[in-house]
């Protein structure tokens, strides 16, 4: 892992969110983390959010020792009365915030007649759910009156998601409702787009602790037509975009960020890709598990 000294090598120009507070939900490990530490780069008053207030502390920490401003808050995103809670302390304690990233999810592998009816409810309730009570209460209760971003994160579920059923249906949920919110919330001046990431080379692949499924990590690169995974840095920066005033006109949209991955057809497979290179800003990155014998 790199240490903070050399700061994130962002693609943006410095400043760009000067004193702005940004809320990034599951900050405390993976995309979030990298948002998280970009935003503060660009000047953001960052707020990431959780479960594990230790994983929290450690990237306040991490963005603090760079020079950067965050702040954190442990709380469950399923739980409405602690979202209403958490969100009306927030905005009290340092007034109107004008940015969320929803980040926060989590699924599993596992065929659909293997998941149970609780296991399947509750990666919705994570994934789309968690998304929905944050933004509610954040237009409620801040952004109704600034205008305001937000950006949810989904998944390459155009094809469907085999092995990941119950976590399609929560991305596809949430890109509608994305969607819906565009529209109903574009009168506060709030825009509501969401990223779709492939397969992204994050500290996410660690928590399958299937032997196969670590074997075949490596592999996803073969079904994406850059002939590559994708950097945290590379969704981050695409969060980034949504987020800043160069996108102000842009609202209910859906940006694929996965080098072509959702086209992939076996009628042609990827023929060699080449001259396609990770773009790699985030300083204290490390690579999950997997993919650290490299290529």
């Amino acid at each position: 892992m790199q240490d903070g000294t050399q700061g994130y090598n962002s693609v943006f120009r410095p400043g760009l969110f000067e004193g702005k507070r940004i809320i990034v939900t599951g900050g405390g490990s993976g995309i979030g983390r990298c948002v998280a530490h970009e935003l503060a780069h660009l000047g953001a008053r960052v707020i990431i959010t959780g479960r594990n207030e230790d994983k929290l502390q450690t990237v306040a920490g991490e963005i603090t020792a760079d020079g950067g401003t965050c702040a954190y808050k442990a709380f469950d995103i399923r739980d409405e009365d602690a979202v209403k809670a958490a969100i009306a302390d927030l905005v009290k304690e340092g007034g109107p915030i004008t940015g969320l990233v929803n980040n926060a999810g989590g699924q599993y592998p596992s065929p659909l007649e293997a998941i149970s009816t609780k296991g399947f409810e509750a990666v919705l309730r994570t994934n789309v759910v968690g998304a929905f009570n944050v933004s509610r209460e954040l237009v409620t209760q801040s952004m109704s009156k600034t205008g305001g971003a937000i950006v949810n994160i989904t998944a390459d579920f155009w094809g469907g998601m085999p092995t990941m059923g119950h976590s399609g249906a929560a991305r596809a949920a949430c890109d509608n409702f994305t969607k819906t919110a565009a529209v109903e919330w574009g009168r506060f001046g709030i825009r509501t787009n969401s990223i779709a990431p492939g397969w992204v080379a994050s500290s996410g692949f660690d928590t399958y602790d299937d032997p196969g499924v670590q074997a075949m990590l490596p592999q996803l690169k073969n079904m994406v037509p850059l002939g590559r995974i994708a950097t945290e840095a590379e969704i981050a920066s695409a969060i980034i975009f949504l987020l800043s005033d160069g996108a102000n006109f842009i609202s209910g949209a859906s940006l694929r960020v996965d080098g072509g991955g959702s086209l992939f057809s076996p009628l042609f497979p990827p023929q060699g890709a080449k001259n396609s290179e990770s773009y790699q800003g985030f300083h204290r990155y490390t690579p999950p598990k997997a993919l650290r014998a490299g290529d």
